[in-house]
């Protein structure tokens, strides 16, 4: 059987859209489809790591973007009904109840299968984030790269 690909841009930095993306890309690379996601603007908060990264070289407006963002997949609020954060913590919890993967476990378990993570390095540049304060196992590169993949690619989403 011929391997298809898959991409998905993940715009988007709201948890319920994230998760969907991984459970996407999971699903498709358990299918044995090569899949490629490009993290762009807000999707990169779902890849930055939960501490404080010391970093240097960043303008005001960098600094700024890079201190009211989310620090990782942890912090994502909801797309809709959001109430403060606590939307996102009931999200989580009827996730465990009904057995549903975590989201940090939906981006091991994406890394373990080979899926392939580009953080859009545009974007980085825009929003002030450096790659050490994103986590392992990225690829970094702009549009090109991405659109090289979608060319190939039978599903193509935007999320």
């Amino acid at each position: 059987m011929d391997t298809t690909k898959k991409t998905i841009i993940v715009f988007s930095g709201d948890f319920d859209k994230v998760v969907a993306a991984f459970i996407i890309a999971n699903g498709a690379a358990a299918m044995d489809d090569e899949v490629t996601m490009f993290f762009t603007f807000w999707g990169l908060n779902a890849l930055r790591r939960p501490d404080k990264v010391a970093t240097t070289g960043k303008s005001p407006v960098q600094k700024a973007f890079a201190a009211m963002m989310p620090r990782g997949p942890g912090k994502l609020t909801l797309s809709h009904m959001n109430f403060a954060g606590a939307g996102a913590k009931m999200m989580r919890r009827v996730m465990r109840q009904q057995k549903i993967m975590p989201l940090e476990e939906l981006i091991d378990t994406a890394r373990e299968q080979g899926v392939k993570m580009i953080a859009c390095t545009m974007s980085m540049d825009v929003m002030g984030l450096r790659a050490e304060e994103l986590i392992d196992g990225l690829e970094y590169a702009g549009v090109a790269s991405y659109l090289g993949d979608a060319d190939e690619a039978n599903v193509n989403l935007f999320i």
